[in-house]
């Protein structure tokens, strides 16, 4: 037993009973390596990771092996999912050390004392293969090196802490800021936009919403009349292709992490809270615009699957569902021809046609379901025999070994479902979504909020580790957007809490934007501060936005400083690579045309449904719509329901408002103005 046992993370735990002796990040094992002077095998990955899970089996539970890892290293396992600050420093170095993308397994190999890396790669096989060197061999060679070099290594690491400075700390400020960035992001997205296939680039081809997302703000912005389509068209065009390739599961909802073609035929079978939040807001945004059935079908099978596989009795939402099952990954997706018949018997043909089994295999002799071409309008009688079949199907695969879940809640991922709950629960009508997401910010705020602090991750009601700048970002954001889905007053106050939080204690006073680790928080190699997005969006450009939607409800012109400096200090880092700073490049466009606002005061409940309807159907694709009761003053500022009006509406823009209208017709003139 090492110890790792009693971890919040299941990813920890699965490494218990490893023969390795393994330790969590922490003063114990660092304090051991400078004590007997060995250095650190650092091994970071996550609970659905595949590959992960083959070198664990490969190496972590060999005897030889780790023999040789407890002989000459001091050995570290990291979740970077409750670690994010440690995977983005050692990630970085990777690439800077090999000129290779980086991925996980991320194996590095440290400095007892300053915790600098000296070699590092990602999966190594036990053997020789594929080009790679066999892991107990590398391991003997690694700490021979070590021990015969050690002076040698002392100019290289000076170089290499200074380009981790440069990569991770960011740029200086840019003087002023500059508006053309939104156009260059929506540019370089139009430029590697795929006409075929949908999406961005080649394979393995990853959803991007952040990138979806700025597309469409851009496009309710455009001036040019050519712009608005093209741009939506992107955006439709990649959410249908993805919507009818395999990447989405077409039995149980959601989608998976990326597609390894170009298609999205086959995808890397593991689920992510992270992916399907944004998703689920884009899918159900797109769904009420244009009333596309498979966007739809999309939305609703997202929030299926978080309700029924991530949803946590308590009320947060798990992390992720794993890849494998079995021991191979996709063994729970995939179907024989002879079993679909065995379950639909005679409706086995249709459902065959329209999901791709009447075609050659397309994942290891089997069929992973799609749909393989533009829809044919089905007779209701035929849709229905489908939507029977597919739930017939669904009931035979659940009883199939499961992939596993994993149980840890992370602040901030939650908060990317919950503001995709929210919008789904008004755009789909479905106030289940609504009470999920209020469930959700419930527990969060009874399990992760500590003393005016966050904490990142809980498991089985246990919370721990300080929060990052991407927990506070992303839960301020999800808490306004559910704020226009149900008006709480304990909700605005929590949002002004984090925010202040936020201010408080990640903000660079100096440079502007706010660090991705606390002021508190444990020294490491670096203090992070970057804009750029990688799998999930930049928080400084979630921090901004949030920040400038917070200060124009609550009237509050500090919040209006902090993200005038964010997006000042990330301008030069996301002028770069415009496409990779979508997050930033959106805020800046709230920051430059902000989106226009509705504030319904309610003193007839039983009205609001109307004129919440007038205003997703009259409104810019960017209004928000706050229906406020006419009794709450937990806005000051807010201005004030007329006497004997069942409803009175503001239609305000940053900091003013027009006169407040009291029937639908004058706010349906007004909106439409």
């Amino acid at each position: 037993m090492n110890q790792l046992a009693g971890s919040t993370s299941p990813y920890l735990s699965q490494h218990a009973d490893n023969p390795v002796d393994w330790y969590p990040w922490g003063p114990d094992a660092l304090g051991r390596a400078a004590r007997e002077r060995k250095p650190i095998l650092l091994s970071i990955g996550y609970s659905a990771c595949h590959w992960c899970h083959v070198m664990a089996h490969e190496s972590f539970e060999s005897p030889a092996i780790a023999a040789v890892m407890n002989a000459h290293f001091v050995n570290i396992k990291v979740d970077r999912e409750e670690r994010p600050d440690l995977d983005r420093i050692y990630q970085t170095a990777h690439q800077l050390l090999t000129r290779n993308r980086g991925g996980w397994p991320l194996t590095m190999f440290l400095g007892p004392d300053d915790h600098l890396p000296f070699f590092g790669g990602t999966y190594f096989p036990p053997t020789p293969r594929h080009g790679l060197p066999g892991f107990g061999d590398l391991l003997e060679r690694v700490a021979a090196a070590f021990h015969a070099q050690p002076s040698e290594l002392g100019p290289y690491k000076q170089e290499l802490r200074a380009a981790l400075t440069r990569a991770l700390s960011g740029s200086a400020p840019a003087p002023d800021l500059d508006p053309t960035l939104v156009d260059r992001a929506c540019g370089e997205l139009n430029a590697s936009f795929d006409e075929i296939h949908g999406g961005f680039g080649a394979a393995p081809k990853f959803p991007h919403p952040a990138g979806l997302e700025l597309l469409l703000d851009a496009a309710a912005c455009a001036v040019d009349e050519a712009a608005p389509a093209r741009l939506t068209h992107v955006v439709d065009y990649t959410l249908e292709a993805m919507a009818r390739g395999g990447i989405q599961d077409h039995l149980g909802g959601g989608f998976c992490r990326y597609s390894v073609d170009e298609q999205w035929t086959i995808p890397h079978f593991e689920k992510m809270l992270y992916d399907n939040g944004p998703l689920l807001s884009l899918y159900a945004e797109r769904a009420a615009r244009t009333g596309n059935v498979l966007f739809h079908v999309a939305a609703n099978g997202i929030v299926d699957w978080l309700l029924d596989t991530l949803h946590a009795p308590q009320g947060g939402f798990y992390s992720s569902q794993d890849a494998d099952s079995e021991g191979e990954e996709g063994r729970y997706y995939a179907w024989t021809r002879e079993e679909v018949t065995a379950v639909l018997g005679p409706d086995a043909a249709a459902f065959a046609t329209r999901y791709g089994l009447d075609g050659p295999p397309n994942f290891d002799n089997q069929w992973h379901l799609r749909l393989p071409g533009p829809g044919i309008a089905l007779a209701s009688t035929t849709a229905e025999g489908l939507e029977l079949a597919r739930r017939r199907l669904l009931a035979r695969r659940r009883e199939r070994i499961a992939p596993a879940v994993d149980h840890k809640i992370l602040t901030a991922w939650n908060g990317l479902a919950i503001r995709g709950l929210a919008v789904a629960g008004l755009r789909l009508a479905r106030e289940d979504c609504i009470d999920a997401a209020c469930a959700a910010v419930d527990f969060l705020r009874r399990v992760h909020w500590r003393d005016g602090r966050l904490l990142a991750t809980s498991r089985d009601g246990v919370a721990r580790l300080g929060a990052y700048l991407d927990d506070y970002a992303f839960l301020l954001d999800a808490l306004l957007a559910l704020l226009a889905a149900r008006w709480r007053d304990v909700d605005l106050a929590f949002a002004v809490e984090l925010a202040d939080t936020l201010l408080a204690h990640f903000r660079d006073p100096e440079r502007g934007g706010f660090y991705f680790t606390a002021d508190d928080h444990e020294t490491l190699l670096e203090r992070i501060r970057t804009f750029t997005d990688d799998a999930l969006p930049a928080g400084n450009g979630i921090a901004a936005r949030a920040l400038l939607e917070l200060a124009h409800l609550s009237g509050e012109q500090r919040y209006v400083q902090a993200a005038e400096a964010t997006l000042r200090a990330g301008m030069n880092d996301s002028s770069r690579h415009p496409a990779a700073a979508a997050a930033h490049a959106g805020a800046l466009l709230a920051h430059s045309m902000p989106p226009p606002r509705v504030i319904l005061r309610v003193n007839d409940a039983q009205a609001l449904n109307t004129w919440r309807d007038i205003a997703a159907t009259a409104g810019s694709p960017r209004l928000r719509c706050y229906a406020i009761p006419a009794a709450s003053t937990a806005l000051p500022r807010a201005p004030a329901a007329r006497e004997g009006a069942a409803v009175t509406a503001y239609l305000c823009s940053g900091f003013s408002c027009l006169p407040p209208v009291t029937t639908t017709a004058d706010f349906r003139d007004l909106l439409s103005a």
